[in-house]
């Protein structure tokens, strides 16, 4: 693990980092065959209706909000050493957006189990997450830290 000093009275560890690059033309081919059996498999019901409701006004941007939030699934997969597997799933990520329209990770079952225990004793995790994409891919960067309790 990485230390890393924002200032003197704290410790900050980097305990993970995660990116991932999704092709919105194959989410798109994807959603086109599999539409609400896709959506439901890998999104929550939050996820859903967040891109869903931006797509109303403009269609194009359907395929472009779901390869967005699989590649921050993927990333944050990656940011907690493990990937997609034992016992992590898609939807125990989850993508949502804090007032200010900041999008941030929510994590459950197998992806908040491992996140408590690559976390040090004393310390508490924060994931921090930056997303874009831009005509045919989606890119999500993830990084996990934990910094001393107060």
């Amino acid at each position: 693990m990485v230390r890393y000093d924002f200032c003197s009275r704290e410790n900050k560890l980097i305990l993970g980092i995660g990116t991932d690059l999704a092709s919105i033309a194959r989410v798109a081919e994807v959603l086109e065959k599999h539409d609400a059996r896709f959506i439901a498999r890998c999104f929550g019901a939050e996820e859903a209706e967040k891109v869903e409701k931006q797509a109303a006004d403009n269609p194009q941007l359907r395929a472009a909000g779901y390869a967005k939030r699989w590649a921050a699934k993927e990333a944050c997969a990656k940011a907690l050493g493990l990937g997609i597997s034992n016992d992590i799933y898609l939807k125990d990520i989850v993508v949502s957006n804090n007032p200010d329209g900041q999008p941030q990770l929510v994590l459950t079952g197998g992806a908040k189990d491992r996140l408590t225990a690559i976390t040090p004793e004393g310390m508490t995790a924060q994931l921090h997450v930056s997303l874009t994409d831009e005509a045919l891919m989606a890119l999500a960067f993830v990084v996990i830290s934990a910094q001393d309790r107060e």
